[in-house]
């Protein structure tokens, strides 16, 4: 057998004991099972190659006294090396002799540790895989393990008496995701030594693979652990696989509600396997900015929002938001409005605000505030409140049925042009509303009279020398309180139909 890499001696008088193999091993028999005719003995050696044992050795003496030529035959076409126990050898001694060996060589944990990695591969195959890959190594290493998703999801922990530790681990775990860290990290943690190793899809930390040992790592732990971790590796790439197709198709299905057809998208997520699109919904428009370049961090910097009116922040509901696009700029959201209205019940019922510690999603620079919302989500939080862009804003309506989502279209998108920065408005009230709304900001600022200065800079038609006569102030003076006012506002006043509805609103103030 020279060249075959043996991964155990297992002995059995079976006609099938495949069922107690993992592949690889050197089966013993007396022959008991091979029946004494041609066909036998062909099904039974076909079920141990199917299987993958390595060798068959058949012990003489008890019930042959020779090798059957079938025997021969078969073992030769299914490629099963085919060894003779002499008569009056214990089985036991051809054993102890592989494990003797084994031991020499440095092998014997590693061996033994094939039983544990072929389990953990099956359970990662479960629906409930990174619970049960968890739990498979805590137990195989006789501690505790714990995942943690690098965009901020509930962590898993076991066993759950280690619940406690999943605070420090987060911490720690942030300051190597913001770091980039992309190899094992050792720390202490209530006097015992932490091992978290990144799970990586390609360069991206999709999470962290904490470890806490009962006893010294072996050879045979650490290739343990580095099979969980290409093993969660695989898992995060192929649920990433199914996101990604999931959006293209979710986009696409987004884009023709927002053309006006509807029930052209519907027939569209009925054929790819979408969920059905909801019956109404709130269409979200977000203006982009520098910390807001794809949908995801789009959907991170409104969870930042004060909201107008009182309006419920959409945060919970965006993370499950299929229907989503870019397009010039702008993000939008189809949010299902059965689902919004659930997440303001439970909001109601729960009234809690939760801070936490910043997870940085992967491959992101930037850091988000947690959602001031009044439900817990899985959002990445952080202890230190980040001012959202100041290039970002948002706009969002009420429900829509669907067929009239292209009615609206237009309006949410110049709301959401309009909107202040790090502000989420409706669209519920007209453009005099929001430039009545504009006024009092202005009006409200104590600290130069910007209220008189956009007023006079209007009715000047925007003439800069003009317009400082008339103030009786230096033409720069004037330039910087013009810029005060379009940052305060979050607007360009030199937008035809910005100056048209504020100025409106200045006439209705008397100015």
């Amino acid at each position: 057998m020279s060249g075959i890499q043996l991964t155990g001696v297992h002995v059995s008088e079976l006609e099938d004991p495949t069922a107690y193999l993992e592949g690889g091993e050197l089966l013993l028999t007396t022959g008991i099972p091979l029946g004494g005719t041609a066909s036998t003995v062909s099904a039974y050696v076909g079920r141990l190659a199917a299987k993958g044992v390595a060798g068959l050795g058949l012990g003489l003496g008890e019930g042959l006294d020779a090798v059957p030529p079938q025997l021969v035959e078969a073992c030769s076409a299914d490629g099963i090396e085919l060894l003779v126990v002499p008569d009056g050898v214990p089985f036991l001694d051809v054993s102890r002799a592989f494990w003797d060996l084994a031991a020499r060589s440095g092998q014997a944990d590693l061996i033994a540790s094939l039983g544990t990695q072929t389990a953990l591969a099956r359970a990662a195959m479960r629906q409930d895989a990174i619970p049960s890959v968890v739990q498979g190594l805590a137990q195989a290493l006789g501690g505790w393990a714990a995942y943690l998703p690098a965009d901020g999801a509930a962590a898993t922990i076991w066993p759950a008496g280690s619940t406690a530790l999943l605070p420090h681990l987060r911490e720690e775990t942030t300051r190597l995701n913001m770091a980039g860290t992309h190899s094992a990290a050792t720390f202490w943690l209530h006097g015992t030594p932490v091992v978290e190793y990144p799970i990586l899809v390609g360069r991206k930390i999709e999470g962290f693979l904490a470890i806490g040992s009962g006893r010294t790592l072996t050879k045979a732990d650490r290739q343990i652990i580095m099979t969980v971790c290409v093993l969660l590796a695989m898992r995060a790439q192929q649920q990433e696989e199914l996101s990604s197709t999931a959006g293209a198709l979710g986009s696409a299905a987004a884009k023709l509600v927002a053309r006006g057809h509807s029930e052209a998208a519907r027939l569209l997520a009925t054929d790819v396997g979408l969920p059905p699109l909801p019956e109404r919904v709130h269409v979200l428009a977000v203006r982009m900015g520098p910390a807001s370049r794809d949908l995801a961090s789009a959907a991170y910097a409104v969870a930042g929002f004060d909201v107008e009116d009182g309006s419920l922040l959409p945060a919970p509901a965006l993370t499950d938001c299929e229907l989503r696009f870019i397009e010039d700029g702008v993000a939008y959201f189809l949010i299902d409005a059965a689902t919004l209205s659930a997440e303001s019940a439970v909001a109601g019922e729960e009234d809690e605000i939760y801070d936490g510690e910043l997870l940085a999603w992967a491959q992101s620079p930037a850091a988000v505030a947690e959602p001031g919302t009044a439900r817990k989500s899985a959002w990445p939080t952080s202890g230190r409140q980040v001012q959202p862009a100041t290039e970002t804003g948002a706009a969002w309506t009420g429900p829509l049925q669907l067929a009239e989502v292209a009615g609206k279209f237009a309006a949410v998108r110049r709301a959401a042009l309009l909107a202040p920065a790090g502000r989420l408005v409706g669209t519920s009230g007209d453009d005099d509303a929001r430039a009545d709304r504009w006024a009092e900001t202005l009006a409200g600022y104590n600290r130069a009279d910007l209220l008189g200065t956009v007023a006079a800079y209007l009715r000047h038609r925007g003439h800069w020398e003009e317009t400082a006569r008339a103030l009786d102030v230096h033409r720069n003076s004037l330039r910087h309180r013009m810029a005060v006012a379009e940052k305060l506002l979050g607007i360009s006043i030199e937008d035809p139909d910005v100056a048209a509805h504020l100025w409106l609103a200045l006439r209705r103030r008397g100015l």
